[in-house]
């Protein structure tokens, strides 16, 4: 086997681990899809660049955090986690298709690892496949399988929802005191990244507060709220101002809340990979982001 180098990421490694990234889930699907489900495709071009910008976003808040592995050939692995607020979090995470196996993933993630050394707490987001969720549980995460909910809207059954408006800048610090209500860590820096990828709507009353991400195909990417009504009128919202067919993702056993909007929506209920943590339960009210967490 030809020798592997882990080393930290460069930004001219960005692209090219974009391309590893989505060859290797892309690689994931065709393995884990039904015989009869469609070939999955390629990262579409804005996801591409929404993925390219997260990225460069975290080698200039937390470069200890990201790490590629290499041989002659040229990249074959990578890795990317931040630190907020003594909580580490696992952005992304892969290995080029046909090299797992082979102790690659375990040196990154262990890279990756070392910069949360001094954190409290632990969270990632990860697919279905067993080798990424044993090496995930061996690193000390708690696995709590994440849901999601799917279909067509039933647009009959949305309420008149009230106090939700749109967000912006200006109410950067009060979603990090809600972050840190809900998940003992505000996402910072994150905010401006998320607030140029998404729309934000903000709810803000005296029973409680809450702010919600919606991306440009109506989709919730992050929602997180003081109380459950609360977070229950911002997804609300986002469902009546979404298409026709729509996906609430990422959703825990802890988020009953959000299960009960979706099949309000009559939207399906599946289970699909897990909500990793270490040191901490599974915030909520709270609809995490996969690799903003």
């Amino acid at each position: 086997m030809t020798e592997v180098t882990i080393r930290p990421m460069r930004p001219e490694d960005v692209a090219d681990a974009e391309r590893l990234s989505a060859e290797s889930f892309l690689d994931l699907d065709r393995r884990m899809q039904r015989r009869d489900a469609p070939d999955p495709e390629l990262r579409p071009p804005a996801r591409r660049e929404a993925w390219l910008l997260r990225t460069r976003h975290f080698l200039e808040t937390d470069p200890g955090g990201c790490w590629v592995a290499d041989d002659d050939g040229g990249l074959i692995g990578m890795a990317t986690s931040f630190v907020r607020d003594k909580t580490w979090c696992l952005a992304t995470y892969a290995v080029r298709p046909g090299l797992q196996s082979r102790g690659i993933g375990r040196q990154l993630l262990e890279a990756a690892l070392h910069h949360g050394r001094g954190c409290l707490r632990g969270m990632l987001s990860a697919g279905s496949d067993p080798r990424s969720a044993r090496r995930y549980r061996l690193a000390g995460f708690t696995l709590h399988p994440q849901m999601h909910l799917t279909g067509t809207v039933d647009r009959s059954a949305i309420p008149v929802v009230e106090r939700v408006r749109e967000g912006s800048a200006s109410d950067t610090d009060l979603m990090d005191s809600i972050d840190r209500q809900v998940r003992d860590a505000a996402h910072g820096p994150d905010h401006p990244l998320m607030q140029r990828l998404w729309r934000p709507l903000v709810s803000d009353s005296t029973t409680g507060s809450g702010y919600a991400y919606v991306d440009g195909s109506g989709a919730v990417q992050l929602l997180a709220a003081t109380s459950r009504a609360t977070a229950t009128r911002l997804l609300w919202a986002a469902v009546a101002d979404g298409p026709a067919e729509q996906t609430i993702a990422h959703v825990t056993a802890a988020n009953e809340w959000a299960i009960d909007v979706g099949m309000a929506a009559r939207l399906e209920l599946h289970s699909e990979g897990y909500l990793g943590l270490r040191g901490m339960s599974p915030p909520s009210p709270y609809v995490h982001s996969g690799a903003l967490l």
